[in-house]
This record gives structure tokens, C-alpha cells and sequence, in this order.
């Protein structure tokens, strides 16, 4: 139970620290986590486009290697547009999902628990509105909430 408190007080002081430290942006918040914990997998060197990925999805799979998400456009196809709530699906702690099993790259957010939750809510801060859904079925209400600050 204490652990639980002292987690949810954490999390509480990132939350506002990130708020009165501005708005969190890609450049600012999400790139440097996302290069130290996602660009091994996932950026120019280590995987191939969207497209080419899902052509031979087994291949890349099996090498350990997923799409390639190392720039602020990638991130947003990812997060808003074409595949719609993907990053969150895949980032999510499971709090936010239906069988509350975290996303499949929520392990590689950080070493600790203490970690991942941490950049979690730097994520969270950075798109605006957390939101599993995919596209069509996500409204245009919940659509227009995400924010992806450059």
C-alpha cells in the first residue's frame, strides 16, 4: 500500500513538474527518450519504413526490429494519423486498456518501474489526450484532443 502512494506521488510530481516546466515537446521531452530507449529498434539505422515493415513483418520480427519511429513525422503517424493510437497502445502501462496488460514496449521505457512510469507521463503529457483507440474508431472530438508538440 505504501508503495502504491509513494508511486502515485511520484507520478503526481512529474505530472506537474512537466506542467510547469511548459509544454512537453518532441524536442524538448520525447526525443531524448526516445533515443535512449526506442532508437536501438526503431530508428534509421535499425528499421525500415512502415510499409516495407509490414511486407515482410516476420523478417524484421524475428531480428528484434520494429518501424521506424526516429523523427517527429513518425512518431505522429504513429500517435494520430494514419495508425491511429499505436504509440499509446504500445507504450501503455495497462491501466488504460480493457485486459490491463501494458503495451508490448512498455517494458523498454526505463530499467525500473519508478522509470517507465516516469517517461510514460512524459509521453502522456506530450500527446495530449492518452487514447488506446484506433482509426475509424476514434472520434474526431478525441482526434482533435491530441496535441504532439514539435
Amino acid at each position: 500500500m505504501q508503495k502504491t502512494i509513494s508511486l502515485s506521488l511520484v507520478m503526481g510530481l512529474l505530472v506537474a513538474a512537466t506542467a510547469w516546466g511548459g509544454e512537453a515537446t518532441y524536442r524538448k521531452d520525447i526525443k531524448p527518450i526516445f533515443d535512449a530507449k526506442c532508437a536501438g529498434c526503431h530508428g534509421v539505422d535499425a528499421a525500415p519504413e512502415y510499409y516495407a515493415f509490414k511486407a515482410e513483418k516476420e523478417k524484421w520480427l524475428a531480428k528484434g526490429q520494429g518501424m521506424r519511429m526516429d523523427t517527429y513525422s513518425h512518431l505522429v503517424f504513429y500517435t494520430a494519423w494514419p495508425d491511429t493510437g499505436a504509440l499509446m497502445r504500445r507504450l501503455d502501462d495497462g491501466k488504460n486498456s480493457k485486459d490491463a496488460k501494458p503495451g508490448n514496449m512498455y517494458r523498454h521505457l526505463g530499467a525500473t518501474e519508478e522509470e517507465r512510469q516516469r517517461n510514460l507521463a512524459v509521453f502522456k503529457a506530450w500527446v495530449g489526450v492518452w487514447n488506446l483507440k484506433r482509426w475509424p474508431d476514434i472520434t474526431k472530438e478525441e482526434l482533435n484532443a491530441i496535441t504532439v508538440t514539435y
